[in-house]
């Protein structure tokens, strides 16, 4: 398992300047393109966001009053509820408003028809199952992984690829207000 402190993560501006990307994991490593990715972007000001063909994709808000994000004829929706996943195409062209400023967001990718994943808040013990990738990042309180016994914090977190054979790869909350996003990341097929 790979460990991550979202602040020391290696940031990259947008093209359009509209905001900032912190890569956890683009999947495989060293790899020209992504099967699946993971990362943080800071969303500074509102404006067009970058298409995906071929690509699902989940936001998840992080921090700031939220994010409205619409595709034309399809869907007007405002991210306003820090932990809750909202999934769409990576395909459709997107516009973003900011109503309270800027924001961060865990934005989690994967190319369609070879992988699915599903994002979600989880308070309780986590135990990703052998064969599927993931991504583990702490919102509050202190988590410890199983295997190693390392203690994570907010804005830390960990990932695994679906070739991880550590034996224990659960999850544990330490404390009352432990709070996550685990993205559960499978092969198709």
């Amino acid at each position: 398992m790979n460990h991550f402190d979202v602040e020391t993560l290696t940031v990259g501006r947008w093209r359009n300047g509209g905001g900032a990307t912190r890569e956890i994991v683009s999947w495989p490593l060293d790899a020209e393109g992504f099967e699946w990715r993971a990362s943080i972007a800071d969303i500074d000001r509102g404006g067009p966001f970058s298409a995906f063909p071929g690509v699902d994709r989940t936001l998840t808000l992080l921090a700031g009053d939220g994010v409205r994000l619409t595709s034309d004829g399809v869907f007007d929706r405002l991210l306003a509820r820090p932990g809750q996943p909202f999934e769409f195409s990576g395909d459709l062209a997107l516009s973003a408003e900011l109503p309270g400023g800027a924001c961060r967001v865990l934005n989690i990718m994967a190319r369609r028809g070879r992988w699915t994943t599903r994002v979600e808040r989880v308070a309780a013990p986590v135990d990703p199952p052998i064969g599927h990738a993931g991504v583990f990042h702490v919102l509050r309180g202190h988590w410890r992984t199983g295997a190693q016994g390392r203690v994570m914090a907010a804005g830390q977190g960990m990932w695994w690829d679906a070739e991880d054979d550590a034996p224990d790869r659960s999850v544990t909350p330490l404390s009352p207000d432990a709070t996550a996003l685990w993205a559960d990341v499978a092969r198709v097929g």
